[in-house]
């Protein structure tokens, strides 16, 4: 990538805000956007800066960095969320929110390099794939209509053209062939309830994949995914868990 990627680190302790900025400077090739004492500042910031990665502890003053990981990724679950914490209690819930790596304090500072390093190798091959031109996949034939609500009234989509729904700025998205985007007032649940269940899979808590238009799926974070899509350049994250089921279908 040549540009920085931008980022937003949050941790009550100013010692620990410390370590993580000397580390980012260490690895090269991101810009520090803000730094937040507390989970309200820090959400501030991501909403003012859009990060594509955000530092996080996870015992926070004002909201935890697990809540503060929930709304991130109902603004933008493409944002790469690493949390640094002393608690491994947490664990878990980390993993929930589809955590890209959970560095235990006081962690290696080879160990956290290592996750940044990766963290650059995820951001370059996805800018790489949405530089690359890709063309919209053949037009397969209609075999239903979905309707959306949204602000002017509503709109007609053919499933068999969605290739991807996805939560977005707090709102549900679909994209569709030929550079297609329709944002719609429904929750991603309402969608999905009305989507033919032979074609689309819910693969995240913030995407629904449209099966046949499947390109490639390569690992993302410890227990996540990346899936690219034909006939476009957006990517959805799939779950550990969700990629079990879906080799099960292939299978």
């Amino acid at each position: 990538m040549t540009e920085p990627i931008p980022v937003v680190l949050a941790d009550d302790d100013e010692g620990m805000r410390l370590v993580m900025r000397k580390l980012l400077e260490r690895s090269g090739g991101f810009a520090l956007r803000g730094e937040a004492r507390d989970g309200k500042e820090l959400l501030e910031l991501v909403q003012r800066h859009r990060p594509q990665l955000v530092l996080l502890d996870v015992e926070m003053p004002e909201m935890s960095g697990v809540e503060c990981a929930r709304v991130i990724q109902d603004t933008d679950p493409a944002t790469i969320l690493i949390f640094a914490t002393a608690h491994d209690q947490y664990m878990g819930d980390a993993f929930s929110v589809y955590a890209f790596d959970y560095l235990l304090k006081p962690f290696k500072v080879d160990r956290a390099l290592q996750t940044l390093e990766r963290v650059k190798q995820v951001l370059t091959t996805r800018s790489t794939a949405e530089n690359a031109g890709i063309r919209p996949a053949a037009r397969p034939a209609a075999t239903g209509r979905l309707m959306l609500k949204h602000r002017e009234g509503v709109a007609f989509v053919n499933m068999d053209d969605i290739l991807l729904v996805q939560r977005e700025n707090r709102a549900t998205v679909l994209y569709t062939v030929n550079d297609g985007r329709y944002v719609t007032s429904d929750s991603l649940s309402e969608v999905e309830a009305r989507l033919d269940g032979r074609l689309f899979f819910r693969c995240h808590k913030s995407y629904i994949i449209n099966l046949n238009h499947i390109d490639s799926v390569t690992p993302y974070g410890r227990w996540t995914y990346i899936v690219r899509l034909r006939g476009t350049k957006h990517d959805a994250l799939i779950t550990h868990e969700k990629y079990e089921e879906l080799e099960k279908l292939f299978g």
